[in-house]
């Protein structure tokens, strides 16, 4: 009976004598799977996003000036000095009329000539514009030349060793780029910002007669005016110009003249001392659906009324009339006036117009010679 009992538990004491014996590994508790592996993450490491902006500052910011301008004002006399009873009790002494006012800006170099661009609001009736460079060099500038219609002016310096921005290739910005504003903003000295582009070809915004800008949420304030825009790689793609503001600091909407813009201009003044731009010749009119009710003509129609011709002009040499309505310029839609301007003056004195409008009911085509429009100096 003992026996029994007794055999089943020597062989297990054998067994487990065999096994520390022999396989000593089978008893150990299983090893715990490491959860936060050393290996990188292959799906982080194929991404190619920028961590930081510096290069693309360090590329830039040595082509962006600040501009201190100085010019003389009219100090208001009262008339209480001009009244022979009171001014037998005034002071003697002759009062100084004149006092002067100073503001600031930003511009950028172009070349390293010493052409910069600025705004034109930003050196506006100046007695005196004094450039200061990053590495703290100041000089004197001459004003080249001005462009108030899309507020832009060029400016020279003659300073030696001189950083030209590079350019971004014309129309490579798309809405949620990002990009850098560079400017002096409230005086503080260069300052950098970071953005995206928020939106492009804004304008109807009553800022100035050629409005085409990009809209950015890159924080710009009193000062980055005639600052640069960059892209993430440091190329010129805007210069800064204005902000929308209720409160007058920064809130997230600001914009900037695109750079093939501002090269066009740069160039138009250097060729020939103005911008050239193309000229038709009309005054026109939105066909809004109550203009269109009133003419008895369908809600649906786009175009633009002629309402007025000037004489002699390319609109009146090519067959246009009050009255017409114009649906196509170059074969684009004609609907928006101040798109049709644009449009318009970016061609040069010379260049084709093509246009498709109704008149009587009938659609007709014409072509036009651009003329030469005459800035409208501010």
């Amino acid at each position: 009976m003992i026996n029994r009992f007794l055999l089943p538990v020597l062989l297990g004491v054998i067994v487990a004598l065999s096994i520390l014996n022999w396989a000593p590994q089978w008893l150990q508790p299983p090893a715990q799977q490491t959860l936060l592996a050393n290996n990188p993450n292959p799906a982080i490491t194929q991404r190619s996003g920028v961590v930081s902006y510096s290069e693309a500052v360090d590329a830039a910011a040595p082509a962006v000036v600040n501009i201190y301008t100085r010019k003389t004002v009219k100090r208001q006399r009262h008339p209480i000095f001009d009244d022979p009873y009171f001014s037998q009790y005034l002071r003697k002494e002759p009062e100084s009329t004149e006092r002067m006012k100073s503001s600031l800006g930003s511009g950028v170099i172009m070349s390293s000539t010493g052409y910069v661009l600025t705004n034109h609001h930003v050196i506006r009736s100046a007695d005196e514009i004094v450039v200061a460079l990053r590495d703290g060099r100041e000089a004197n500038a001459m004003l080249v030349g001005t462009d108030p219609e899309v507020d832009l002016a060029l400016l020279h310096i003659k300073l030696d060793n001189l950083t030209a921005i590079n350019v971004a290739s014309q129309r490579s910005q798309s809405i949620g780029d990002v990009v850098l504003a560079i400017g002096n903003p409230f005086g503080v000295g260069q300052t950098v910002t970071m953005g995206i582009v928020s939106a492009i070809g804004r304008n109807q915004l009553g800022l100035n007669t050629f409005e085409n800008y990009l809209q950015t949420d890159a924080a710009i304030n009193p000062g980055n005016s005639g600052g640069a825009l960059i892209n993430a790689y440091g190329e010129l793609v805007g210069i800064n110009t204005a902000i929308y503001s209720q409160s007058g600091g920064s809130e997230g909407i600001g914009f900037a003249i695109p750079a093939e813009i501002a090269i066009r201009v740069l160039n138009d003044i250097l060729d020939h001392g103005s911008s050239v731009r193309g000229w038709l010749g009309i005054e026109v009119q939105e066909a809004t659906p109550k203009l269109l009710k009133r003419l008895g003509l369908p809600q649906a129609l786009k175009g633009l009324v002629v309402t007025g011709i000037y004489p002699s002009g390319p609109a009146e040499q090519s067959g246009l009339a009050i009255g017409d309505i114009l649906t196509m310029i170059n074969d684009q839609d004609a609907a928006n006036a101040r798109r049709a301007m644009n449009q318009i003056a970016a061609l040069r004195p010379g260049d084709s117009i093509d246009l498709e409008l109704l008149r009587a009911g009938k659609t007709l085509r014409t072509r036009a010679i651009a003329g030469l429009r005459q800035s409208q100096q501010k």
